[in-house]
């Protein structure tokens, strides 16, 4: 069935314009996410490997494995499996806290700075080619929108 250009007017009027910047959201996201993945592929790491090394860089004595999940970009819902393959590669160091035997901390190894050393200009290089072209302005505008947005979401 064809749509005539009234129903069709009438239809773009019904569209919901909170779902349409999400699926932009969405879209964006992936296509951004997709080719930084190619760029951790040449390292064999995971965009959550990749985000837990650089949380456990930023704080050199350690964190709770509770706390590395709770700063996490992507919700990962087996952290213990995805600290298992950092440690098995000898990127991450765990051990039992002295003063709680329940909790397990984690931090970089030495082999982990030194991947991360090696990511750190290919990974802002990308990140220059993907949203470079926004400028300044526009990127802070940006950030601002995506932070207010982020601050009414239950």
């Amino acid at each position: 069935m064809r749509e005539t250009a009234h129903s069709a007017g009438k239809h773009r009027q019904n569209v919901c314009l909170e779902e349409v910047a999400y699926l932009e959201l969405c879209r964006t996201t992936d296509m951004l996410s997709r080719n930084l993945s190619q760029l951790l592929k040449t390292e064999e790491l995971s965009a959550n490997q990749y985000n837990v090394m650089r949380i456990l860089r930023g704080a050199p004595d350690g964190l709770p494995c509770g706390e590395i999940g709770n700063r996490m970009i992507t919700r990962d819902p087996d952290i213990t499996r995805l600290l298992d393959r950092l440690e098995k590669r000898e990127l991450i160091l765990r051990w039992r806290d002295t003063g709680d035997r329940r909790v397990v901390m984690a931090r970089i190894a030495s082999d982990g700075l030194k991947l991360l050393a090696r990511m750190d200009e290919p990974v802002r290089e990308a990140h220059r080619k993907q949203l470079g072209h926004l400028g300044r302005d526009r990127l802070k505008a940006l950030m601002e929108l995506l932070q207010f947005a982020r601050g009414n979401v239950g």
